[in-house]
């Protein structure tokens, strides 16, 4: 075992970003315009501030400034629990009998434990500074409504969840730690919206998705004096926030003088991905340094591997703005799978151009194999992880093992961003042998995708 390199590299204090890294202003082929969903002309600031806050809305459309300052008080909520630590995996290595190197950031260290909570201070932040009342949002498997109820508690702002309905029920948990923190939380679909009511209508039984809770909060935004709508990937502004992430594991890497080989995130949205790789990507992008860059996404979704790169409605109420992406087809209902953060139809304007551009890879695994990576991890590193962030460490695993079998000395690094503890659930379906992968068929994905918007 190596003694130069620690279990965990923390930064010091003085050493958090100062900035956030806004990795557009590096991209030789800029992510398309948000469109009107009305006019499907690009949408102005003005537009945009009619459902967000106008300083995210103006970081949404900002494609020139390569760094943002983050303003003090966000600074100083991220001292509550940042810097995380960059953690070498040696039980994990060793486990394998890999000559990898094998690196992970753990951002679980907070009350959501997830990275969720580096944008929900800002967001809610920006939102007290515009003097708001309060925030609606959707929530997938929970962890994002975690972070902004935790938020929005602290700045003592109202705080409105819509939380995919199958992950309402699976996590009853991860409910009453919003709620403990003041928060609203309703199960999406809803009749409470009409556009709740209309997907009901269309869609009977159905157990939801992020699309239909983001356009239940949209429509609840709109609609109340005082509010605004926030979102926890996807957007810009949220891959802007989440660069704390890559932007910290840089420089604990340039530290100790490590030069990862491959760089693996999973990706629903873009949130915990894009944040990981974007300082990276820009450096790839300046043409300073090399590396492999792995987005992984369930079978069950997979709108990277088996989406159309094409202009699609951000929601499945279609009310949200148009943005050119990978996506299923908004009114692509994912499986019931157990990794709700990531059962998302499309994927962020910034992560589809990388991609189209050819500047990084992307596979699809199904949950079966993502939780025994999960629970080999949990078994020598001692941390149970998210389902989503397991689908990384599969990857990772899966990488590992093929230096094994070809003698390479790979480094491995990849995001552990959240914590499965209110995945119990899920885990017990797993060891009941009550766990099943569904991955729709061509001709499920082709009917979904017959209904992209005609541009």
């Amino acid at each position: 075992m190596s003694k130069e390199i620690p279990y965990k590299i923390y930064l010091e204090e003085s050493e958090l970003p100062k900035q956030w890294y806004n990795v557009r202003a590096d991209m030789k082929n800029k992510p398309a315009p948000l469109l009107n969903p009305a006019t499907h002309e690009p949408m102005t600031v003005e537009e945009l501030s009619q459902v967000f806050c106008r300083e995210l809305a103006e970081q949404e459309l900002n494609d020139k400034d390569p760094y943002i300052d983050i303003p003090q008080e966000i600074l100083d909520f991220y001292k509550m629990y940042r810097p995380a630590p960059l953690v070498r995996a040696y039980c994990l290595e060793k486990a394998l009998d890999t000559p990898a190197k094998i690196y992970y950031k753990f951002e679980g260290n907070n009350t959501s434990g997830s990275h969720k909570l580096n944008s929900a201070i800002a967001q809610a932040y920006y939102a007290k500074k515009q003097g708001l009342k309060g925030v609606t949002t959707e929530t997938g498997a929970g962890q994002w409504g975690t972070a902004l109820s935790m938020a929005c508690a602290y700045l003592e702002l109202d705080c409105k969840v819509f939380m995919v309905k199958v992950s309402y029920e699976q996590k009853p948990f991860r409910r009453e730690v919003m709620r403990t923190y003041g928060a609203d939380v309703t199960p999406s679909p809803s009749t409470t919206t009409k556009v709740g009511r209309e997907i009901l209508e269309k869609f009977p039984g159905t157990t939801g998705s992020l699309g239909c809770a983001i356009s239940e909060a949209v429509e609840v935004a709109v609609n109340t004096e005082g509010y605004r709508y926030v979102l926890g990937s996807v957007l810009s502004q949220v891959l802007l926030h989440q660069s704390v992430i890559g932007l910290e594991t840089m420089a604990a890497c340039d530290k100790y003088g490590i030069k990862p080989d491959m760089i693996i995130g999973c990706a629903g949205g873009g949130s915990n991905l894009g944040g990981l790789i974007s300082p990276f990507m820009g450096r790839k992008l300046r043409g300073e340094a090399d590396y492999e860059f792995i987005a992984v996404e369930p079978a069950s979704c997979p709108s990277l591997t088996r989406g159309k790169y094409a202009y699609d409605f951000c929601d499945t109420g279609m009310v949200c703005p148009l943005q050119k992406m990978y996506t299923l087809g908004s009114g692509f209902i994912p499986s019931a799978n157990h990794a709700g953060g990531l059962r998302y139809h499309g994927m962020s304007g910034i992560v589809s151009q990388l991609y189209d551009d050819g500047l990084m890879t992307a596979r699809s695994v199904e949950q079966t194999s993502v939780f025994r990576a999960a629970e080999q991890f949990a078994r020598v590193e001692g941390i149970l992880p998210a389902p989503e962030s397991s689908h990384a460490i599969r990857v990772a695993i899966d990488e590992a093992m093929k230096c094994k079998e070809t003698g390479e000395e790979k480094t491995i690094l990849f995001g552990l961003t959240g914590t499965g503890y209110f995945d119990m659930v899920a885990y017990q379906k797993f060891n009941d042998g009550q766990m099943s992968d569904y991955i729709p068929t061509d001709e499920e994905i082709a009917r979904s995708l017959a209904n992209l918007p005609k541009l």
